[in-house]
């Protein structure tokens, strides 16, 4: 194989339709804008525009805000952690933490902690420090013979 040789795959990609350039072509004359009108010109700018009317957006109450602050946990469910000892991915015998769960690939990212929810059924006996857990969550690994410590929140650092 050569540079010169290289090609794209059949169908990868479609060449540019080329509008305006007469009536032979199929998009000549008008170039797929319609006829006449503000939407035939150059320069239309009328996104959310009602002929003068209040915008919709506008005319609606504004509602609602979001915390700048407000701590975003990765969740993660009982049953997502018993699959992953199952699995040979977490050790029930060590600490199970927010590094272990990434290391397992049982969370992606580690955000502002690791939050345990309740969702399906724990078997092993487990140790888990953690940001955050439901009560039904604390039930459940207590009940199976393990043990939750939730970790203290970080202060925000005054300025």
């Amino acid at each position: 194989m050569k540079l010169n040789e290289i090609k794209d795959n059949e169908g990868s990609s479609k060449d540019r339709i080329r509008v305006g350039r007469g009536i032979g072509s199929g998009k000549g004359k008008t170039g797929g804008r319609g006829v006449k009108g503000q939407k035939a010109r150059s320069g239309v700018a009328i996104k959310g525009f009602e002929g003068g009317q209040m915008p919709i957006y506008r005319r609606l109450p504004k509602r609602g805000f979001k915390n700048i602050f407000a701590s975003e946990y990765a969740t993660v469910s009982i049953g997502r952690i018993q699959t992953a000892i199952d699995a040979g991915k977490l050790d029930a015998s060590a600490t199970v933490d927010a590094a272990a769960l990434k290391a397992a690939g049982v969370i992606r990212r580690l955000k502002d902690g690791v939050r345990v929810l309740s969702d399906g059924e724990l078997q092993a006996k487990l140790t888990i420090e953690v940001a955050g857990a439901s009560k039904a969550a604390v039930e459940k690994i207590e009940k199976a013979g393990g043990s939750i410590k939730l970790l203290a929140a970080a202060e925000p650092v005054a300025e």
